[in-house]
């Protein structure tokens, strides 16, 4: 790019010039573009900063937290500069919602977030990430109750995620496409790198946990057998397999290069509709995917209509390159 631009003169151009966004949610955006750079500086540190290793606790979900995960919650919930934009908040590391304690006139919107997604991936130093959604708050409400949270994807006002990789990179959605922001550390802010993402329709390759094969629901096993034929069988090309076990971390590359991600439901936990958060992980996560050209189901339906029926939902995923995902989603209309 011939010059520099700032993920704050991005967002102004969102709000003053095309119109996309109002003051609050561009300011809103900025404090968590902050947020995420505090998040940066302490993953990077890593054994210097005595961050590494267990907490020695559990979650809501009763998966064990990771010391950063701790971390990155807290800096997202102590963020200081919230203001009046922001009414509340939840997240896949807490019981409940948290309420925004501020001077002002109650805020618009909820954020929700994954405050560190991929925490198996911290102590050996592969990407991992912050992902985040904002949603209005319904007009009707009267202060910020639970349920004021549970709306389908397609409601969300803002999503994206930061991975925190070789480089730390924010990605971006306010439903004007999807634009990528590289954090230059010397100057400490993201800049602008690249817009108008686009995943190809088309792909050849697949990210998937091949260990859980034998649990999978026959449709899935269908479609990553045909996969596995290569030339010799009927896709009639080869495919390579990709996975991190960080879902920021795979979705960044699908969105890089194309590709599809599947983490579908499977019989270890058969009363589970699968591992993935909806409101922390599935929605935003479609939502960029979409905005970028791709498709998201969850093997039956579109992810972004769902109905949240709870705050800690699961959902099975299916993302990526518009053809493959449709013909997984095919696969699992024909039973």
């Amino acid at each position: 790019m011939s010059s520099k631009i700032s993920l704050s003169r991005y967002l102004v151009e969102q709000q003053r010039d095309k119109g996309h966004i109002p003051a609050d949610l561009r300011l809103l955006l900025e404090v968590v573009a902050r947020a995420c750079k505090s998040i940066s500086h302490a993953v990077n540190k890593g054994a210097l900063g005595g961050v590494l290793g267990s907490a020695e606790s559990e979650n809501v979900q009763g998966e064990v937290q990771k010391k950063l995960d701790i971390i990155a919650n807290e800096v997202l919930l102590e963020a200081n500069e919230w203001g009046g934009h922001l009414a509340a908040m939840a997240s896949e590391e807490m019981d409940s919602i948290y309420l925004v304690p501020n001077r002002y006139p109650q805020g618009e919107y909820l954020l929700l977030f994954d405050p560190l997604d991929g925490s198996s991936n911290i102590d050996v130093n592969v990407s991992i990430g912050t992902i985040f959604s904002v949603l209005k708050k319904p007009e009707d409400s009267q202060g910020v109750t639970e349920q004021d949270f549970l709306q389908p994807g397609n409601q969300q006002v803002a999503a994206g995620y930061c991975v925190y990789g070789p480089q730390t990179t924010l990605v971006l959605t306010v439903g004007d496409g999807v634009a990528m922001f590289t954090l230059d550390r010397e100057q400490g802010s993201f800049v602008l790198t690249q817009e108008n993402v686009q995943v190809p329709a088309d792909t050849k390759e697949f990210a998937i946990n091949m260990s859980n094969m034998r649990h999978w629901d026959e449709p899935v096993r269908r479609y990553i057998d045909e996969c596995l034929q290569g030339k010799e069988g009927p896709r009639g090309k080869d495919f390579n397999m990709r996975w991190i076990a960080s879902m920021v971390a795979d979705v960044h590359r699908i969105l890089t290069r194309g590709g599809v991600f599947m983490y579908p439901w499977d019989k270890r936990e058969p009363h589970k509709a699968g591992k993935l958060r909806l409101l922390y992980e599935a929605n935003p996560m479609s939502w960029l995917i979409e905005q970028a050209g791709g498709a998201s189901t969850n093997g039956k339906q579109r992810i972004l209509d769902l109905q949240p029926g709870q705050l800690h939902e699961r959902v099975s995923v299916v993302l990526g390159s518009k053809n493959e995902v449709e013909r997984v989603t095919q696969y699992h209309a024909k039973g």
